[in-house]
């Protein structure tokens, strides 16, 4: 297996940040908007630099969005952020009609996803806002693994057209991905291939399922690992081609199971090569409070759990 090493760990909100104060001082349309956040999604250095094109709104999220949809119609680039629970869950219903509805050119950046929020609790860990942006018709969903992924998709997203639901976090993870990739939309990355087991892995399960892979292939399993950048759209070729390859599914996301990547895995593949599947995600619960390490741990949201998954999908094949 290819050996990925890591020489310090960032917070994939940083590589937000940092690509956002960027695309401010080479796009003059790109405007950012926050509710009362500022510091935690990181558009400090953006409102200092381009404070003409920052709004902090306050605690008023269903105005940010109403704000960022209308910024559109004169030509602007809205960067839309809070925490994720708050900028899918508390303004669906505005995210749906102003945005997606009306296929509007906002980029909803979604900060501090997942259990690895950790201490906030369960109020503040969004394990639901994948599955609720990818059934709004038009929605692009990313979810990248590390901060140089998040950097190169910061700035891919602004020349798209089109609503984009863009998830990031807030620990420290290892940052393994070249500095000067092209991040391409909808296009998978292949880790490493294997004839054995297909690992599907999302986000912050990224790194722990090239830790399995590694204990797997030690002990003579050959992996297929594969980076699913974009849950929406799939990249559909590469699920079927590994699939086809190796009979046997394993899909890794810091989740609810239900709505997520294995359900729009699991989705395709049964309609086109049905194939026997594990799930490395929350199993319908909320979280609680915790370190993240903590409570990924608990949840199985690890290189063990990923490592006990494959062993019980490959007694499926």
């Amino acid at each position: 297996m290819k050996k990925y090493t890591y020489t310090e760990k960032k917070d994939t909100r940083s590589g937000f940040g940092d690509a956002l104060t960027q695309l401010g001082n080479i796009n003059e349309n790109v405007v950012a908007l926050t509710a009362d956040v500022t510091g935690s999604v990181k558009m400090g250095d953006f409102a200092k630099q381009h404070p003409d094109r920052f709004f902090n709104v306050g605690i008023q999220e269903a105005n940010m969005i109403g704000m960022a949809a209308g910024f559109t119609i004169e030509g602007k680039i809205p960067f839309a952020a809070t925490f994720a629970e708050f900028i899918s869950g508390r303004v669906y219903d505005q995210i749906r009609q102003a945005i997606a509805y009306s296929e509007k050119n906002v980029k909803i950046c979604a900060s501090h996803a997942g259990l690895t929020v950790g201490e906030d609790g369960a109020t503040h860990q969004a394990l639901e806002d994948l599955g609720m942006m990818k059934m709004l018709p038009g929605m692009v969903v990313i979810n990248p693994c590390d901060y140089n992924q998040t950097k190169a998709a910061t700035l891919a997203i602004a020349e798209y057209e089109g609503p984009v639901y863009f998830r990031f976090g807030r620990p420290k993870v290892p940052n393994f991905t070249p500095d000067d990739q092209k991040f391409e939309i909808g296009k998978a990355v292949v880790l490493n291939e294997g004839d054995d087991v297909s690992i599907f892995a999302t986000g912050h399960l990224v790194w722990p399922a090239i830790k399995a892979a590694e204990r797997l292939e030690n002990e003579g399993i050959s992996v297929d690992l594969i980076n699913i950048h974009t849950i929406k759209p799939l990249d559909e070729t590469a699920v079927l081609n590994s699939a086809k390859k190796t009979g046997a599914v394993v899909t890794c996301e810091e989740h609810n199971r239900l709505g997520g990547l294995g359900e729009s895995i699991a989705g395709f593949l049964a309609a086109n090569h049905p194939t026997p599947q594990s799930f490395v995600a929350v199993n319908d619960q909320f979280g609680e409070s915790g370190t993240g390490d903590e409570l990924m741990q608990k949840y199985g949201l690890d290189a063990e759990g990923i490592y006990k998954a494959v062993k019980e999908v490959l007694a499926k094949k």
